[in-house]
């Protein structure tokens, strides 16, 4: 049986390997708390507030909270809806720009508890989260254009103290979220934002929470309609997100939610090749995440003619489910309350068509599979155990070429998911699967670029075949492959 006579351990792609600078790039490791949050792959944003009566999606701080009333709010309908659709976690805008809090605050009177609806909805909603094994996360915006304070040092008191009512009042949270608006306050100021006291106070509080956006552990994708770059990198140069650019490539007003939908910045499509990397003394760890909104506006608003109202297709979020989880990012999407309190029966109807079309393909996954790691001269070492019996990593040898995975009949491949094992950090830059011919020869059935946390293959039209080869042909070192696995249509 003759294997191709090429791939990474024989010329890497001309690229080096074993080198001083590849153990650099190879030397970047996740935290616990950023392979967690990995794990979780799709959850949900709610946006929900003083907006939502104003039909509007930023307010200025001025707005009569009187009119907060949402009679039938059920934190426990968002949980089962967006359990129900396959979501593992719920980030709430606990505040927003408007400064109008939706959960039982010491530190100001523009909170829910001064409404006509007099209830802690954080509170219900964390209740709710744990009855229905979700993760809870906290949106707190740092801009707030109601309170006097902001543009001054008691405004970050203001907001540290804030951040410690919920992360000492409200159970486990996964993730604290900050966007990066800083914009003019009530008195015209602006405020400089203590984000290293921030940070110290969410890891006191809250060890195990990644801080998200505006913060250490987890990056924005560079827009807001969940587009994702072809070679998504978690290792990438420090500078490249800092608070300072995040907030200067963020959304500036209301009126640019379309735009931002569409925005990729050029400054951003590379962001960690070795070919950039190189110039960059600092590295670090920080996977993506892919922020998008099941409407196109972020609050649910009432107006039929709004664009906001517009609704994504379950088509489109499929699409976008593929290309981030699928792609090595996140996918963090919005599902927006109505004044009612309630997701609404259109958003119901798209998630549920949405989760049908994007669990569909992995209901016929492939068992008894036999994996082999293949040398350069075409031998084969069988493995120890395959990865479903016990969910080893595959770490590749100098002389080893590829992974072999051997079917006991011919199968019709639609996907395979493949993951690294990223305590070893990201190292696959790409590789190429091939499927064995009748003839006993091999054919090239994919190309793909980065794996990380999940690289998704979709094939376009079945492969018939009785084994592939999944077969790097660039890397940073050798390949630790966490697992693979395989459907058929």
């Amino acid at each position: 049986m003759k294997y191709p006579d090429y791939g990474w351990c024989i010329d890497n792609n001309g690229k080096e390997l074993y080198t001083a600078e590849t153990k650099r790039l190879s030397s970047v490791f996740p935290s616990e708390r950023q392979l967690s949050f990995l794990n979780m792959e799709y959850y949900n944003f709610i946006h929900f507030g003083i907006n939502t009566f104003y039909n509007r999606e930023w307010g200025d701080g001025k707005e009569d909270i009187s009119v907060f009333n949402p009679k039938k709010l059920d934190t426990d309908q968002w949980c089962k809806v967006l359990k129900d659709t396959g979501s593992k976690g719920i980030i709430i805008t606990a505040k927003h720009h408007d400064g109008f809090c939706l959960f039982d605050t010491k530190h100001t009177d523009h909170c829910v508890m001064n409404t006509p609806f007099k209830r802690d909805i954080v509170k219900e909603l964390s209740e709710s989260c744990r009855k229905y094994d979700l993760k809870l996360g906290i949106y707190l915006s740092p801009w707030d254009r109601h309170d006097s304070r902001y543009g001054t040092e008691q405004y970050n008191d203001y907001f540290v103290s804030q951040l410690t009512e919920l992360c000492t009042n409200y159970g486990e949270l996964f993730c604290l979220w900050f966007d990066g608006a800083c914009g003019e306050g009530p008195n015209g100021k602006k405020q400089v934002y203590d984000w290293e006291r921030y940070y110290e106070t969410i890891r006191k509080y809250q060890p195990d929470a990644v801080i998200s956006i505006s913060g250490p552990d987890v990056r924005w994708i560079g827009n807001e309609g969940g587009r994702v770059r072809k070679s998504e990198w978690s290792v990438i140069p420090d500078e490249k997100d800092s608070v300072d650019a995040v907030a200067e490539n963020s959304q500036q007003n209301a009126d640019e939610t379309k735009t931002m939908a569409k925005k990729l910045s050029d400054r951003d499509e590379d962001l960690g090749s070795r070919e950039l990397l190189k110039n960059y003394e600092k590295l670090v760890f920080k996977p993506a995440e892919a922020d998008v909104s099941i409407n196109m506006g972020w609050f649910h608003t009432s107006n039929i003619f709004a664009f906001a109202r517009r609704g994504r297709s379950a088509e489109k979020l499929a699409e976008i489910y593929w290309n981030s989880v699928g792609g090595n990012a996140s996918m963090l999407l919005n599902v927006p309350p109505n004044k009612d309190g309630l997701i609404g029966k259109s958003e119901v109807r798209r998630l549920q068509k949405f989760t049908s079309l994007v669990s569909k393909p992995f209901e016929k996954e492939i068992g008894n599979c036999s994996f082999s790691l293949v040398t350069k001269d075409g031998q084969k070492r069988k493995a120890d155990a395959t990865f479903d019996e016990k969910g080893e990593s595959y770490t590749f040898g100098n002389d080893e070429l590829a992974i072999s995975v051997g079917f006991s009949k011919v199968q019709k491949l639609s996907m395979i998911s493949l993951r690294e094992d990223l305590t070893k950090s990201q190292r696959v830059e790409q590789f190429h699967i091939l499927a064995k011919l009748e003839d006993g020869s091999f054919c090239q059935v994919y190309d793909g670029t980065v794996i990380g946390s999940r690289k998704i293959v979709r094939f376009e039209y079945p492969v018939e075949t009785d084994e592939i080869l999944i077969l790097p042909t660039q890397v940073r070192d050798n390949p630790v492959l966490k697992d693979i696995h395989l459907y058929s249509v």
